[in-house]
């Protein structure tokens, strides 16, 4: 879905994923050739797309010039979200793996938490700003008995003004995989700058392809790769938090779970809300009951997909010590066979290790400090391609069993091995492990839209 514009730009660079594109820079093992779509996941991208919505342009700018951020972003967003969810009602029967919402640079540009209106739009799109946001959460909270269209109204303000995650939460519900792409990516050289030059510094074309292609094939429910050597029957588990403002209740938080299956596969997992209070400012802990409930969610969605099976290993990952109510939950909600482990991940830029020679230390070095805690680099110099893809010297993370009994060196290993499976981009091995990696943007995604009901557990694909 796109405007006119939009679509024009679409079409040719669908005709270009189709073709080999050189990379910037041939003797840099950073940079590969693109061989094309086919070549790479062997099925084509297709040149026509399955169904075209076309989006007003006037309409779109009529709506991103409204003044009031909240209405003006909500009304944008609802020209593509109704668009799809009206043709997912009236064609039921065509299935549509992702949606490739095609936006203006001005989306960009007036769609965001801090972006001002558009300045000299249509002079019909200019209502003025109903209510704050304070003002809606206090009328939905303390009038309960609303008429349809002031709750409506009031609504519309507790969703986040961010155009690409509230599109996305808008179409949870609706199980509707889409791709936000701005036009100055597909054709750079058409939006040039006041000296000529592309308005936008982007990635080289071929390393672009290359990243939009394997997120979209994954989206549409590919795999561009998975693991070797994995361990059958382990589960692996991230913890996700974040302040709730699409709630009308003041202080909620929402909490939400990432699982990881040994092949791959992820799932998003919505937890009740609630005040999660701590002692630290910034970090929130599951009171028990909350906790078992999470994990009951997670255990129950693995028995689904291997035959009732439970879990032989559970890991739990987090940013944050676990308490011990935490973890008490977490253990009551699997089998006393499924072994249980809560383990502690974050960067540590104090610690740096240099080598002699003009390279940075090797991708997957391990400092087992003791039994329970050691340091692992996910980023440095890598053998295979011959070549450290940073610049700075690479700082490592911090590996702690913070509850249960494990190896340290399996659950480094393992950590080491989930750096490889953002399937968001096309590289190497990533700094932090999928568990965490998109723990902040699923919760971003969790909270952009008020919900009266709660989600199911959904494919991760529709979340990034």
């Amino acid at each position: 879905m796109a405007t006119a514009r939009g679509r024009r730009l679409y079409g040719k660079y669908s005709e270009r994923l189709g073709k080999p594109i050189a990379p910037a820079k041939p003797e840099d093992p950073n940079h590969s050739l693109f061989p094309g779509f086919q070549a790479i996941f062997g099925v084509e991208w297709p040149l026509e797309p399955a169904a075209y919505i076309e989006i007003d342009p006037a309409g779109l700018d009529a709506a991103i010039s409204i003044p009031d951020r909240h209405q003006a972003i909500h009304r944008a967003v609802s020209l593509y979200s109704d668009a799809i969810v009206e043709h997912l009602r009236d064609d039921a029967e065509a299935h549509i793996d992702l949606w490739m919402a095609i936006v203006p640079e001005d989306v960009h540009k007036h769609c965001r938490p801090l972006s001002k209106s558009k300045k000299g739009g249509p002079e019909q799109a200019a209502p003025v700003a109903l209510m704050d946001k304070k003002q809606a959460t206090r009328l939905l909270t303390n009038e309960p008995g609303l008429f349809a269209e002031d709750a409506k109204s009031a609504e519309i303000y507790l969703y986040e003004l961010d155009f690409h995650n509230q599109l996305k939460a808008r179409l949870l519900e609706h199980k509707a995989a889409v791709q936000v792409v701005r036009e100055t990516t597909l054709a750079p050289e058409e939006f040039p700058n006041k000296l000529g030059k592309p308005l936008r510094a982007l990635q080289d074309p071929a390393t672009l392809a290359w990243n939009l292609a394997t997120t979209c094939y994954f989206k549409a429910g590919g795999k561009p790769w998975q693991l070797a050597h994995v361990r059958q029957g382990v589960c692996y588990v991230g913890v996700v938090f974040k302040q709730d403002a699409s709630n009308p209740e003041p202080g909620m938080v929402c909490c939400g779970a990432q699982m990881f299956l040994e092949s791959g596969d992820g799932v998003v997992f919505k937890g009740t809300p609630g005040q999660f209070k701590s002692e630290k400012e910034d970090e929130f802990h599951l009171p028990r009951d909350k906790a078992k409930a999470l994990m009951c969610l997670v255990v129950e969605a693995y028995r689904k997909g291997h035959g009732g099976e439970s879990p032989k290993e559970l890991f739990i990952h987090g940013k944050t010590r676990f308490s011990y109510e935490e973890w008490e939950g977490f253990r009551e909600a699997v089998p006393p066979q499924t072994n249980v482990v809560c383990v502690r991940i974050r960067e540590d830029s104090g610690v740096k290790l240099y080598r002699h020679g003009p390279s940075a230390i090797a991708r997957g070095l391990a400092w087992v400090k003791s039994e329970t805690r050691g340091y692992l680099w996910t980023k440095g110099y890598v053998t295979r391609l011959q070549t450290y893809a940073g610049r700075e010297v690479p700082s490592p993370l911090t590996i702690e069993i913070a509850r249960g009994n494990a190896d340290i060196e399996q659950v480094m290993a393992d950590v080491l091995g989930l750096t490889k499976l953002n399937y968001n981009a096309c590289i190497y091995g990533d700094g932090v492990p999928v568990t965490l990696r998109f723990a902040d943007t699923v919760g971003e995604i969790l909270t952009a839209a008020p919900r009266t009901e709660d989600l199911p557990p959904l494919p991760f694909r529709y979340y990034i």
